[in-house]
């Protein structure tokens, strides 16, 4: 047997690879001022890290949250940045006991910014230890087991948290309050991406006209990481094909040859709203169905293609399983019959629906 060749990661999916960290690396900004987007949070943020500054102290605590691939490891970098200050990172799946946690801490110095990734997955012991590392900057180092364990404080040097997290519901209160700064990024305009996008040509020596900018940003799904990812893909179809300067024509071929058509959707996106309107008639359909049906596992087709198609309005979570709405057969150029959208939930967009849990709502299956 051929040995089992590795899954490529799709195209527009929001999460990192080793090749996206390199040069995404060498596409971040610096500074407030060069991060592109986000105009809310970087005020505020610009206002708390001056503050600090004129205090002479290290900042507060920050907290980052928001979908992947919006600039949360940018910002952390950014603030280590502006409060001339070393930079720690480490994520919370790294961090599984108290001890892994308290290393790291005894090690920081003063004013150090130390950056968690994931901060929601860190274990429940480590967590109750950084609450007091946070508020009191100490630890309590446990010493022995049983009758004879003993509590040796330790002191540790003023320095800056700052957490980052795609789920900011799963982290506990207590840890949530400790943070003295709350941010959560928001989905780019497509006006946005195109500036992300002038900034990464000139910094990749592209030369890239108006047209194709808003060709690439209008396929990025709002996102900077998805932006920037199909723009090196562009390049490599510009360069094989002798383009000097891309416009709109090329940038469409490009992007349509790697399967991401003009609303951002890719194959999978397209192989799920299929399936739910050639196989089930539209739905309703269980998630584990619906993942059979188009080749993928469950996990993946409700991470990676249910979120942008539900706010697309393009596919709908109801209690009986998921359905393809009139938006989702317009896109592929089917008419919905008359029988299936009288079925419709009227209720399909409240508020009711779209704080369903993010589980699975499939019926029991035969």
């Amino acid at each position: 047997m051929a040995p089992e060749q590795p899954e490529q990661a799709p195209l527009v999916s929001p999460g990192s690879d080793p090749e996206d960290r390199a040069v995404e690396a060498a596409l971040r900004p610096k500074n407030l001022d060069d991060f592109v987007g986000q105009q809310r949070v970087r005020k505020q943020l610009s206002l708390v890290l001056e503050a600090s500054r004129m205090r002479g102290r290290s900042a507060d605590h920050v907290l980052l949250s928001g979908p992947p691939g919006l600039g949360k490891t940018t910002l952390a970098l950014i603030i280590a940045a502006e409060m001339n200050a070393p930079l720690r990172i480490s994520s919370g799946p790294a961090i599984q006991h108290a001890g892994d946690l308290a290393a790291i801490l005894s090690s920081l110095t003063e004013g150090e910014v130390l950056f968690l990734d994931e901060i929601h997955r860190m274990s429940r012991p480590a967590e109750e230890m950084l609450y007091m590392a946070m508020e009191d900057f100490r630890v309590d180092i446990v010493v022995g087991k049983g009758p004879g364990a003993t509590a040796i404080p330790l002191d540790l040097p003023p320095f800056t948290l700052v957490g980052a997290t795609t789920r900011a519901g799963l982290l506990p209160g207590p840890l949530r309050d400790r943070f003295g700064f709350t941010g959560h990024l928001e989905f780019y305009s497509t006006e946005e991406l195109e500036l992300v996008l002038r900034r990464s040509a000139m910094l990749m020596d592209m030369r890239v006209n108006s047209a194709a900018f808003a060709e690439i940003a209008s396929r990025s799904r709002g996102t900077p990481r998805i932006a920037n990812r199909l723009l090196r893909r562009v390049r490599d179809w510009a360069l094989v094909h002798g383009v000097d300067l891309v416009d709109a024509r090329c940038a469409g071929s490009a992007l349509d040859m790697y399967e991401v058509d003009a609303k951002g959707l890719d194959r999978l996106d397209r192989a799920v709203l299929t399936a739910l309107i050639t196989k089930f008639g539209g739905g309703p359909v269980g998630l584990s169905t619906l993942a059979i049906a188009v080749g993928e596992e469950p996990e993946t087709v409700e991470t990676v293609a249910e979120p942008y198609l539900v706010r697309e309005g393009m596919l709908g979570r109801t209690p009986r399983g998921r359905i393809a709405t009139a938006a989702a057969w317009k896109h592929l150029g089917w008419v919905m019959p008359p029988t299936v959208a009288a079925a419709m939930p009227e209720d399909l967009f409240s508020v009711e629906q779209e704080d369903l849990p993010l589980d699975d709502w499939s019926l029991p299956e035969s």
